[in-house]
């Protein structure tokens, strides 16, 4: 099946409803309890550290974007927030543009605000200024996450939401600490029926000078994807574990109580790109999926379609 094929499924039964614009969609109840199935699944599965747990704004502050690198390093994906910034005097001339279909964007401002583009980001600046323990410092969090990737590809939802753990400290550790959840990773996957690799990958950077720090992050294997096939075309990343080496650490003047700069590492999932993983391997008709595998995302039998008592 294509993805255009698959996407028309979706919303032919009504598990996804067209946004308006390429890559935005409305997610149906069945969707979101597949997705919130997969979010307790993947955070059951760090019970065992000692971590924060922190939901984050899908909107981030401005000053936090440009420190990451993210707005240098992918131009092309970012999402600022604009407003109307003029005076009651002002205001007609937006109107007259708004009714004669003009460009009415013209006359907005940007705020402090943007779109949040990774779940890991809004952690570094809390934690600028403090001293990382010796033993480092554990995070699991959360985000609606936006890249401007407008697509017919459901794959490439324009927001969507990551669900990752972070740790900051040493070198040593943040290496392990992304070995240690990319097996975790593969297990938590492969125990939902789906059929999965790990590749070596890189981030999309943008540009010439953006080649050559994608060459360098697959040489070093800095980030490794687990992809898994949404649709019979080229199989998709569901999920990502990435060494930053101490480039939030420089960014954000993250020190350790030696005075030495921190490491960081992560793993992400995409947790509406594993519902879709999930819609593709076992069908679009979640009643029928395997019963162990609606256990392990707690999915109650659809009332409408259960046997009459």
């Amino acid at each position: 099946m294509s993805a255009e094929g698959f996407r028309r499924e979706l919303l032919k039964e009504g598990l996804l409803q067209d946004g308006g614009v390429a890559g935005v969609y409305h997610r149906s109840f069945t969707f979101e309890g597949i997705v919130r199935g997969v979010e307790a699944l993947v955070s059951a599965a760090g019970g065992n550290e000692q971590h924060q747990q922190l939901f984050f704004s899908p909107v981030m502050a401005r000053s936090t974007l440009v420190d990451s690198g993210y707005l240098t390093s992918f131009p092309d994906l970012i999402g600022t927030v604009s407003s109307f910034a003029g005076t009651e005097a002002e205001l007609p001339v937006l109107l007259e543009k708004v009714n004669s279909g003009g460009k009415w964007d013209e006359l907005l401002s940007p705020t402090e605000v943007t779109l949040c583009s990774s779940a890991c980001h809004s952690i570094y600046p809390l934690v600028a200024g403090t001293p990382i323990p010796a033993d480092g410092l554990r995070y699991e969090v959360q985000s609606f996450c936006f890249r401007h990737e407008p697509s017919s590809d459901p794959a490439r939802m324009q927001s969507f939401r990551q669900h990752e753990f972070v740790y900051l400290g040493t070198e040593g550790r943040a290496r392990e600490h992304r070995e240690q959840w990319l097996q975790r990773g593969c297990d938590l996957l492969a125990g939902l029926g789906l059929s999965i690799e790990v590749v070596v990958a890189n981030d999309p950077f943008f540009g010439r000078a953006g080649q050559l720090l994608a060459a360098g992050q697959r040489e070093k294997a800095l980030k490794y994807e687990i992809i898994s096939p949404i649709t019979s075309e080229v199989p998709g990343a569901i999920s990502s574990a990435n060494y930053h080496e101490d480039h939030f650490g420089e960014s954000f003047g993250l020190s350790m109580v030696d005075g030495s700069v921190a490491h960081s590492a992560c793993i992400g999932f995409g947790l509406e790109r594993i519902a879709l993983a999930l819609l593709f391997k076992h069908g679009i008709d979640v009643d029928s999926w395997p019963a162990e595998i609606r256990e392990a995302l707690s999915l109650a039998r659809d009332v409408h379609s259960a046997e009459p008592t």
